[in-house]
């Protein structure tokens, strides 16, 4: 049972909404956008955002294959430099410690995103992490999502 229902506080929450609706119609593809968020979700144990966000890179032409091999994607060939560069850049801002960002991931990062597509990017990490982190602390359960059930 979760610990309190989002739903019931969209007001306060309305910063996020619009930071998502944001991102979305901006610059980075939709596969991309969901290996990004689902792999944030595994990393900070969110099983809501987990759910919904596999369930979106299927919509979005996903195959069962990379998102099995997500949590592995440094040992298989499956991901293009593209998105290697967005899952570096995801793990290194979603694991945030002592020089966490240096410049030569910077500069790997720089290699395949502009930068309005890198703001964009940063900022789809941002949200994804304050995301996870509000269902985890509502302890809101994976299972229950539903593509389109937000549009």
């Amino acid at each position: 049972m979760p610990r309190f229902a989002i739903r019931d506080h969209l007001d306060a929450l309305a910063p996020l909404l619009t930071l998502g609706r944001n991102i979305r119609t901006g610059t980075l593809e939709a596969p991309l956008t969901e290996l990004v968020l689902a792999r944030a979700s595994q990393i900070n144990g969110c099983a809501f955002c987990l759910d919904m966000h596999t369930q979106d890179a299927r919509n979005a032409g996903e195959t069962e294959q990379r998102l099995h091999l997500l949590p592995a994607w440094r040992d298989t060939d499956l991901y293009s430099p593209r998105e290697r560069a967005a899952l570096t850049w995801c793990e290194a801002l979603t694991q945030l410690g002592h020089d966490a960002v240096p410049d030569a991931l910077y500069e790997t990062v720089r290699a395949h995103f502009d930068e309005s597509e890198l703001i964009d990017l940063t900022l789809l990490i941002t949200l994804i992490n304050s995301w996870n982190r509000v269902n985890i602390a509502a302890a809101t359960r994976g299972g229950d999502y539903r593509p389109g059930m937000f549009a």
